[in-house]
């Protein structure tokens, strides 16, 4: 990215894949940063992005294979899991992460998003 003069940015072009690019579940690091990504039309053309940082797997007795990511807010003020404290936590299924992304990948579906919008007219 290259900032010109006063408060206009340049953003480099790229060119985007047909296809998502979510994490892979076996890569996700306790206290990073992911982003959940899903849309509220089956278009694909209004987004939800939220971001989520990894609490880690199989927090309670029973699980298998159960990813927990935990609120930005509440990570960043110092609660963790099974600390207490006002925290929101999503759990569920590691082959059902296909929504949570790194900031990158993420971007390029939010890029084609705008892509999508711009073909639909909005």
């Amino acid at each position: 990215m290259r900032q010109r003069h006063g408060a206009a940015m340049y953003f480099e072009g790229r060119e985007l894949k047909e296809f998502a690019e979510p994490v892979d579940p076996g890569q996700l690091m306790v206290g990073k940063t992911y982003f959940s990504l899903n849309f509220v039309d089956i278009e694909l053309l209004i987004p939800m992005l939220e971001a989520v940082v990894f609490a880690g797997r199989n927090l309670e007795k029973g699980d298998q294979d159960v990813l927990y990511f935990q609120d930005v807010d509440s990570y960043r003020s110092g609660i963790r899991y099974g600390s207490g404290g006002d925290a929101g936590f999503q759990s569920g299924p590691a082959k059902q992460c296909g929504h949570i992304y790194e900031f990158e990948h993420a971007l390029d579906q939010l890029l084609a998003c705008s892509l999508r919008r711009n073909a639909a007219g909005r």
